[in-house]
């Protein structure tokens, strides 16, 4: 364990440990409200705008899942904290000319959405002799044509898209991930976007069975992911505090 080097380190580590252990409460409360192991839900901190040292202090309280949404961020913490024992995610909405240096640190990658970025990621892991675990980000709000600029694929294409990352080599189909959708029909009851979602979840499974990872919910509502199913859920601000402004 690193101990913290100055005071402001060391209040910062207890904030962090204060703000993990009433997350990973709520997480428990939701698994006994729906009838689940606590250990079926995996916690994913996401971290982003926030600096290398918070991410090496939640490494030393127990986080092993840690991610990101912008490349050139996450690819700088990745470096700066190589040697602690995580798991990184990328999470933000993902272009090609990203692919590259996204494989360099990403072991997960949350935001595929079209074959062609099935095609960039698969030459792209290929290159660097790696396997990612990647999930078909789905955009609900879509399904009713509603959908806005957010990235994800459409329900209706969930199918074709799971079938082109099963026959690439390089990368392996870990599930699904959504974000409760700001229009539509599910606009404002996460709890039944979220259960749209573990239906998306079991249609997938038919084109690959091991295809079980559901990554959904937020800080605002991990509650709603965790009854519906969801077995990752990515938490940012309820761990980390106010993001700082981006520079």
């Amino acid at each position: 364990m690193t101990e913290p080097s100055t005071p402001d380190e060391a209040a910062r580590r207890a904030e962090l440990a204060q703000n993990l252990a009433a997350v990973r409460a709520r997480i428990e409360r939701a698994c006994a409200g729906a009838g689940r192991d606590p250990n079926e839900v995996t916690l994913v901190v996401v971290t982003k705008t926030h600096p290398a040292r918070d991410v090496r202090l939640l490494a030393d309280l127990g986080v092993r899942n840690v991610a990101e949404n912008r490349d050139q961020e996450a690819a700088r913490k990745a470096a700066e904290c190589h040697d602690a024992p995580l798991t990184w995610h990328f999470v933000g909405q993902l272009q090609t000319n990203k692919v590259r240096s996204v494989t360099e640190y990403a072991d997960v990658v949350h935001s595929l959405d079209r074959t062609r970025l099935v095609a960039a990621l698969s030459g792209a892991a290929q290159r660097r002799g790696r396997d990612l675990d990647c999930l078909l980000q789905i955009a609900l709000d879509k399904e009713s044509g509603e959908g806005g600029g957010r990235g994800g694929a459409t329900p209706a294409d969930v199918r074709e898209l799971g079938a082109a990352v099963v026959a690439a080599p390089g990368l392996r189909l870990a599930g699904v991930m959504t974000v409760a959708p700001l229009s539509g029909p599910y606009a404002g009851d996460p709890r039944a976007a979220f259960e749209r979602l573990m239906e998306i979840s079991r249609s997938l499974r038919t084109v690959d069975p091991g295809a079980n990872m559901v990554s959904a919910g937020m800080s605002s509502d991990l509650e709603e992911a965790v009854a519906a199913g969801a077995t990752h859920v990515r938490v940012g601000s309820a761990v980390l505090g106010v993001r700082p402004a981006l520079r």
